[in-house]
């Protein structure tokens, strides 16, 4: 198999992957966004953490929200946590699981990254639960 196969099947991996975490509006929308500035990262991000990472199968997709979440509250990347938690709906991850993650990063990467990370999952978990009442 060539490396152009290899890539187009982790991108199609990907691709199923990142629209079964992330949902087919948030999909649409990043994709209808893409310009031809940002195609090859896009391409690289489905293909890397879609296609090889998230399709890997000794994780569950509950668990690598878990970790992802974990890492990236640790990193600050708040945007992406606000993403990732509403991804959960997808993945399993409840907010049990969350707060749990969250007291992680706080002994490992210090309590105002957790703190931080805690305010925005209220937020979107809030957020959800209004979406989700009639």
């Amino acid at each position: 198999m060539s490396e152009t196969e290899k890539q187009t099947r982790r991108y199609v991996s990907g691709m199923k992957v990142r629209r079964s975490v992330l949902g087919d509006a948030h999909v649409d929308r990043a994709e209808a966004a893409k310009t031809d500035f940002d195609e090859a990262f896009q391409s690289f991000i489905t293909e890397g953490a879609w296609g090889t990472v998230w399709a890997g199968d000794h994780f569950t997709k509950r668990e690598r929200s878990i970790v992802t979440l974990a890492l990236l509250a640790a990193l600050g990347h708040d945007e992406e946590v606000a993403m990732h938690v509403r991804a959960t709906r997808n993945t399993g991850a409840t907010p049990e699981d969350l707060r749990e993650a969250l007291m992680h990063v706080a002994v490992y990467a210090g309590v105002p990254a957790a703190n931080k990370a805690i305010k925005i999952v209220k937020r979107e978990l809030a957020a959800m639960a209004e979406e989700e009442t009639p």
